[in-house]
């Protein structure tokens, strides 16, 4: 059973970097089946993809979002690490990390997903 669990501070000042790490169980970073996604939900709103990474560990971005965000991977302890520069209050929502499977056929499917984690970007 694939787990994900997202983690870090539930509170960042404006102009500051938001820093999450996702732990995965049950399943592998370096595997080509899968990639790894960050989405994000402000309140009020539908879902945001924020981007992705792949086994190759070549990220890929949002085009709202490129120029301040940053994934990575630690395949030592099969984590994922997102980082978003210069937050404003509109960065404010609720956080997920999730797995991507590519070997549906259908196109991409996020299958499993972390519970979610709140981030508030608030002085």
């Amino acid at each position: 059973q694939v787990q994900l669990q997202e983690s870090g501070p539930g509170l960042v000042k404006p102009s500051q970097t938001l820093s999450l790490t996702c732990t995965v169980s049950g399943g592998s970073l370096t595997t080509s089946d899968y990639c790894w996604s960050w989405i994000r939900q402000p309140p009020g709103k539908g879902l945001e993809w924020i981007g992705n990474i792949g086994y190759s560990g070549n990220p890929y971005y949002s085009p709202p979002l490129k120029s301040r965000a940053s994934i990575s991977t630690d395949t030592s302890k099969n984590q994922f690490t997102l980082r978003l520069s210069r937050v404003t209050p509109e960065d404010t929502a609720v956080y997920y990390c999730v797995r991507e499977d590519l070997t549906s056929g259908w196109g991409p499917v996020f299958d499993y997903w972390g519970q979610g984690t709140q981030v508030t970007v608030s002085s």
